[in-house]
């Protein structure tokens, strides 16, 4: 996707950005190639262009495109599940875009706490513009302390729009419940 000219895009939008045009051009191509909002701020330091993600987000919306992936949800179903295989447990945590069942991210980890539930979010929100959703989550105190402490609306929901990430979880262990039947030889 970065193939063609920097001219294949206009910025007619900027009125008194302090950014150089060239460096908006490359932190738009960068992201709409499919860096992270973080990755493509990242970049843009190394090249002495501090900015932050939101930034690089408002050029990406202003200059009316894009990315393929990456989102801004106004909702995200949030949720862990322990993962079985044999006599080991993992803990997976996912977020799930209602409106879309897309999976927006998803973290396995061999222990499920608050610290782990922190560290998952902050990826989330290293990935997608999440800080304005309201976050659908089940009666978990680890995990509403945690968007708490992030500082993320939250709303306690049993079923409706939850059940997106319910679905997923699943479906998931459907798949390694198989997969773990026809290789119970091999290592987790």
């Amino acid at each position: 996707r970065l193939d063609g000219g920097s001219d294949c895009f206009e910025l007619d939008f900027v009125e008194r950005e302090a950014t150089p045009e060239p460096a908006m051009k490359l932190g738009i191509r960068l992201h709409l190639a499919g860096l992270s909002l973080s990755d493509t701020v990242s970049i843009l330091d190394r090249l002495g262009v501090d900015r932050c993600r939101t930034t690089v987000h408002n050029w990406v919306q202003k200059a009316d495109l894009q990315p393929l992936d990456g989102a801004n949800p106004d909702h995200v179903a949030v949720d862990e599940t322990v993962i079985q295989l044999n006599d080991q447990r993992f803990w997976l945590y996912a977020a799930v875009d209602p409106d879309t069942n897309r999976l927006l991210h998803v973290k396995l980890s061999p222990t499920r706490n608050q610290a782990i539930t922190e560290m998952f979010l902050a990826e989330l929100r290293d990935k997608h513009l999440v800080d304005d959703a309201l976050f659908l989550v089940d009666s978990a105190p680890w995990l509403q302390a945690a968007l708490h402490r992030h500082g993320l609306d939250y709303r306690y929901e049993k079923h409706g729009n939850r059940n997106a990430v319910e679905r997923v979880f699943r479906e998931l262990k459907r798949r390694t419940n198989q997969f773990s039947n026809c290789f119970s030889h091999a290592e987790a």
